[in-house]
């Protein structure tokens, strides 16, 4: 049994191109927007970096180059991408190949293949990798071994190797000499403090970590750094936390141009609470409490500053849009203040407990009951079609 890991390439960039005709091929980079049309680079085509961007840069810093060099400059459409990733998702699960296929953040999925042979492994990645091309024009890079996080350090050999040709499996007895290439700064699970300390001792490769003795790991990192030198033993130690299984969930955005209308607001924070609520169902939980915030931009020292949030619990825990929705507007409403420009907003969900651990209400079954069909009916209706196909109105 191993375990499957597939890792987006460029995500971003990679959806525009496939969803823009005529721009394979050439430099594309996708950006955040601000009023004054600024923003940073945040995915960029293969084109791209060869003329000499990266991600992170500042556009006004590089203007002269991405005219020069003709760069197409895109908006970021999370909204595009949650939907490419979602067919992802769901093609890969009716192809049937990959068991236990779970989506870990936008542009990661992890899974299972019940086999054991390296050949026959890459043959039906192969597949997959084919078939998500195929189906998305997204390109992938996958790894394959004996725990998720060697699973996902055979996905870093597999980008970063051409001979991998996009796959990389790593059986047993290959790790050693597999983990002794492998940066310590790119293990997943090493954070900014644990690769200090590891640093510190001399520790540079993901072999060197796991040659340490188990005592002095566990004396030196929390909990989660020592599944993490499980792990890349080939011992399974982490449960997966993906994306469909957080503790809060938040939905927020930086406006391309300030906001000073109330309604235009409530527009933005319903939708928020929706896609909230749309995220909280997909992983058949309840929340008991919405919190909404909101701020002015803090860089325009030119214009008054205003900061809030509220916060709102539930008399018993719900996944209803309207409901959350409702209540979200409702605290928007008395957090607005006239006279301001608004910058950012958000909603946040928490108090988040499983939809079977909560008790019907003896006297509002029936109803409770019906608006739950509503509310899978949406997101059917809206996972098929698109995101926003079905909303709620005059909430």
């Amino acid at each position: 049994m191993y375990r499957l890991h597939i890792d987006c390439n460029s995500y971003f960039a990679s959806c525009e191109v496939a969803t823009r005709p005529g721009t394979a091929g050439k430099p594309l980079v996708v950006a955040n927007d601000n009023e004054q049309g600024g923003g940073v680079i945040l995915a960029l085509t293969p084109e791209a970096k060869a003329i000499g961007l990266k991600r992170g840069i500042p556009l006004f810093k590089v203007r002269d180059l991405l005219r020069r060099e003709n760069v197409i400059i895109c908006p970021a459409d999370h909204k595009k991408y949650r939907r490419i990733s979602h067919k992802i998702m769901s093609e890969v699960v009716a192809q049937g190949i990959v068991q236990d296929f779970v989506q870990y953040s936008v542009d990661e999925f992890f899974g299972t293949l019940p086999l054991d042979d390296p050949a026959e492994l890459r043959r039906y990645i192969a597949k997959v990798r084919n078939l998500i091309t195929t189906t998305s024009g997204i390109t992938v890079g996958c790894g394959c071994s004996q725990t998720n996080t060697l699973a996902k350090s055979a996905t870093w050999f597999a980008k970063h190797y051409k001979a991998f040709d996009g796959i990389c499996v790593l059986p047993p007895e290959k790790r050693e000499q597999a983990l002794a290439q492998l940066p310590l700064q790119e293990v997943w699970g090493v954070g900014r403090q644990a690769f200090r300390k590891l640093s510190a001792l001399g520790v540079v490769s993901a072999l060197d970590f796991v040659h340490l003795p188990q005592r002095q790991v566990e004396q030196l990192l929390t909990t989660a750094g020592l599944h993490t030198y499980l792990e890349l033993q080939g011992i399974e130690a982490t449960q997966l936390e993906s994306h469909d299984r957080r503790k809060s969930i938040m939905q927020s955005h930086t406006f391309a141009t300030m906001i000073t209308s109330r309604d235009e607001l409530s527009d933005e924070v319903a939708r928020f609470a929706s896609r909230c609520a749309e995220q909280l169902r997909r992983q058949n939980s309840l929340c008991r409490t919405v919190t909404v915030f909101l701020n002015t931009n803090r860089y325009r020292d030119d214009l008054p500053q205003y900061r809030n949030d509220a916060v709102a619990k539930f008399d018993k825990p719900t996944a209803d849009t309207p409901a959350i929705a409702t209540a979200a507007v409702g605290l928007l409403n008395s957090m607005f203040r006239p006279g301001y420009q608004y910058k950012r907003a958000g909603v946040v969900l928490s108090g988040i407990v499983d939809d079977k651990s909560c008790q019907l209400d003896l006297f509002n079954a029936e109803a409770d009951e019906r608006r739950r069909r509503l509310m899978a009916v949406t997101d059917i209706i809206n996972s098929r079609f698109g995101d926003e196909t079905v909303t709620f109105g005059n909430l």
